[in-house]
């Protein structure tokens, strides 16, 4: 079996599952007490703490561990509105985040709150303009993804903050897809709030880091003990947490040789799929985009049916995000980047990972070719 879905998870990597077991065997104490079992999980903790800042440039008391890259978001979103002094609020995103942003907005909305959704290019990609254009003295907080889970286009957050700047509009960014795939340095983007997840990059599932700036003022969604500055309280699940330290470590340790060697392999994917299929269009293609990322629409085909046969075929391929599948709609990122209904139905997410070696693409491409085949599409 091929895996090319890491954008929806990737597997433990070793180390990370070592440092796990490590923790689970012997480090079983509660990081609040203040005897020897306590300090030795907080010193764990402390530690997982600095390594997930080291890898984006941030301090160690930036970082805030939190249940995932979901409960990131929406501490951002809405602990950035709640904790605002007074007064409407007013949030700027865009039409292509994950719905882990896009439904924290929309519930806002059903409160004193109004929400602008930025448009897109054909390449997925929003006009760094089009937020300052956006903005009003009442907005609070603009949330812009680093980079597109289901087609991998880079957002120009840089460029955004640089626009904004002067304002007291807090600045976030979705970076989950991006944390461990492309350098990232928070003080180069100028953003307030970034959102990562540990299973994205070979840690476990069900941890996640708030990047909170130095200063920057959130109200906690969930009250109870002191933990994570008051934000996030309750008791830290030290094994996950350490998992997501070492996972971090691990990705600033591999960043330049991952990132040189998947996009060699996608962009071999994508060369082979073109020259062997007609009616085969690469979304996002002319953007800047994660160096494993690809989208490919076939034309004529159902990509939810393509994908099962692929399965049976023994390669693991997305229709597009894995958290909205089971919905059967299509892509609200391809819709909004300009294409039909059924050009959005047609299309299926690759997403390379560590494990993937050029045998498995050129194995890739020769299966995409007999499902597409068999379902009467053209070759």
């Amino acid at each position: 079996m091929i895996y090319l879905d890491h954008n929806a998870t990737t597997p433990i990597a070793p180390d990370v599952r070592t440092e796990m077991v490590s923790c689970l065997d012997c480090a079983f104490g509660n990081p609040s007490s203040i005897h020897a079992f306590g300090q030795e999980a907080r010193c764990i903790v402390d530690r997982a703490r600095e390594r997930v800042a080291r890898l984006i440039a941030a301090q160690p008391e930036e970082i805030v561990f939190t249940g995932g890259g979901t409960e990131a978001n929406n501490l951002a979103i809405l602990g950035a509105v709640t904790g605002r002094e007074s007064g409407r609020a007013h949030v700027i995103t865009t039409a292509v985040e994950h719905q882990a942003v896009l439904n924290p907005c929309r519930h806002l909305e059903a409160t004193d709150c109004q929400a602008t959704y930025l448009a897109v290019d054909a390449d997925g990609c929003v006009a760094p303009e089009s937020a300052l254009e956006a903005a009003r003295e009442d907005t609070t907080l603009v949330s812009i993804m680093l980079a597109n889970n289901e087609v991998g286009t880079l957002q120009p957050v840089q460029k955004v903050t640089e626009l904004l700047k002067g304002r007291t509009t807090l600045v976030h960014t979705d970076a989950v897809q991006a944390v461990g795939k492309i350098p990232i340095d928070v003080n180069a983007l100028g953003v307030d709030l970034l959102s990562l997840s540990g299973h994205k990059l070979y840690g476990p599932k069900g941890v996640g880091a708030l990047y909170v700036r130095a200063g920057t003022e959130l109200a906690p969604l969930t009250f109870g003990g002191h933990q994570e500055h008051g934000l996030r309280p309750g008791t830290e699940n030290v094994p996950a947490i350490a998992g997501l330290g070492k996972a971090c470590e691990l990705a600033g340790e591999r960043l330049a040789d991952d990132a040189a060697r998947l996009g060699s392999l996608r962009d071999s994917l994508e060369q082979h799929v073109l020259a062997q299929l007609d009616g085969v269009t690469i979304n996002a293609a002319d953007a800047e985009r994660l160096p494993n990322t690809t989208s490919i629409s076939f034309q004529g085909l159902t990509a939810d049916m393509l994908a099962i046969n692929l399965d049976l075929l023994g390669l693991a391929v997305s229709t597009g995000s894995a958290c909205s599948v089971a919905d059967q709609e299509p892509s609200h990122v391809l819709l909004a980047m300009g294409s039909s209904r059924t050009e959005a139905l047609s299309a299926i997410r690759f997403s390379l990972g560590r494990g993937n070696t050029s045998e498995d693409i050129m194995a890739a491409v020769d299966r995409v070719c007999q499902a597409v085949g068999c379902m009467g599409g053209r070759r």
